[in-house]
């Protein structure tokens, strides 16, 4: 699979573009700030309907303008096998639902799009999957569940609405506490247990599928990136407690246990007003050695680490059938000589490799292939 044209209104810092690309490596070379990681995060946001730069969607639109659009069009197959190309459109409406569309006349939802561009992001900010917050790991595996089965969206946004819904009835029950007056009635707490251990079941049995089909791969990279500075481990870390977890079979399994830990956390979860238990607590431990890798890893090895995960996690995508678009972004300027050119060679027979960088030194000589000149607004091919 990949993208064949990108289409840009209104995105980021761009009035208008055109994109064409072909397969195999294209790398967009300019100063910084002249909008190269713009024409990568637009792929990226059509792969997972987010950005890996900010959290919200009024960034991505340009100043002065009330919506933007990203626009692909995706080919999959070969022309020896019969090549299907689809052009895909979102409408970026900040503050209002976004809009999708395939093939210009059918209107869908925008998750709907989930699965047709798939894409495997390599940036400066992936090394917060190692030192950052265990939200960012958390990320990480749902973003990677969601490419994986695009399904899985719905569960996702069903887990995040259930959760928000029994946090408002927690913290009025708090506040009404903590203030003296009548107690909220708690009646429904039990139904939004129910909802809440159904969602959460699913979301980690999955989340559990996915370590354990990672961890080798993961290990197999890092020894790629780093000979002999492994072994890596995962460990799912859960709210409910390692042992609750313990030799849990199944999503039923999984939902009682979920259900008792929410009944045990519930005086507690009432006095703090929050839900203190289930998938949105829970955490990623990396191990490098005998060791956390947060904390004990030098700077090398956590980019190592990161750098690892990604190319597990395209490794994957690419065993479930298809290969991501690979996007680096800005990432050669991050590493030592012997990082950049292993990691260039891993990633260079890779069916599209869209790269950024400041300067044509920055991209490794194995990455030979289309470039484009970005500076002041303007997409130019060399």
């Amino acid at each position: 699979m990949h993208v064949a044209h990108l289409s840009l209104a209104d995105f980021r810092s761009y009035a208008r573009a055109e994109v064409p690309l072909d397969p195999g490596v294209t790398a967009f070379v300019g100063p910084n700030g002249q909008g190269k990681t713009n024409l990568v995060e637009a792929v990226g946001y059509l792969a997972t309907l987010g950005s890996h730069r900010v959290a919200s969607d009024a960034p991505l639109v340009r100043v002065g303008a009330e919506r933007a659009v990203v626009r692909a069009q995706v080919v999959q197959g070969s022309p020896a096998d019969g090549e299907r190309r689809q052009l895909l459109e979102l409408e970026i409406n900040p503050g209002r639902a976004n809009r999708a569309r395939i093939n210009r006349s059918t209107q869908v939802r925008p998750r709907d799009l989930l699965g047709i561009v798939r894409s495997v992001l390599f940036a400066p900010e992936d090394l917060a999957l190692v030192k950052g917050d265990p939200g960012e790991r958390r990320r990480f595996l749902d973003e990677l569940i969601t490419a994986r089965a695009p399904r899985l969206a719905g569960v996702r946004s069903d887990f995040e609405r259930v959760l928000k819904q029994r946090n408002t009835l927690l913290k009025t029950a708090a506040l009404a506490r903590r203030h003296g007056g009548k107690g909220a009635d708690l009646s429904t707490l039990d139904v939004w247990d129910q909802h809440l251990a159904t969602v959460g079941a699913e979301l980690l049995a999955h989340r559990l599928d996915l370590v354990a089909a990672l961890q080798p791969l993961a290990d197999k990279a890092y020894e790629q990136l780093a000979p002999g500075g492994g072994p890596v481990g995962l460990d799912y870390r859960s709210s409910m407690g390692e042992e609750v977890l313990a030799g849990a079979a199944g999503r039923e399994e999984l939902f009682q246990r979920l259900l008792e830990a929410l009944g045990a956390a519930r005086r507690q979860e009432i006095e703090r007003g929050v839900t203190l238990v289930g998938p949105h607590r829970d955490d990623l431990l990396l191990r490098l050695g005998p060791m956390p890798a947060k904390g004990y890893a030098s700077h090398g090895e956590s980019w190592s680490y990161a750098l690892a995960l990604r190319l597990a996690s395209y490794e994957l995508l690419c065993a479930d059938g298809g290969e991501p678009v690979l996007v680096l972004d800005d990432v050669f300027a991050e590493l030592d000589a012997r990082r950049r050119e292993r990691l260039a060679e891993l990633v260079a027979p890779g069916e599209q490799v869209l790269v950024t960088a400041a300067v044509d030194d920055d991209v490794p000589g194995v990455l030979r292939g289309a470039r484009f000149s970005v500076e002041d607004g303007t997409v130019v091919r060399q």
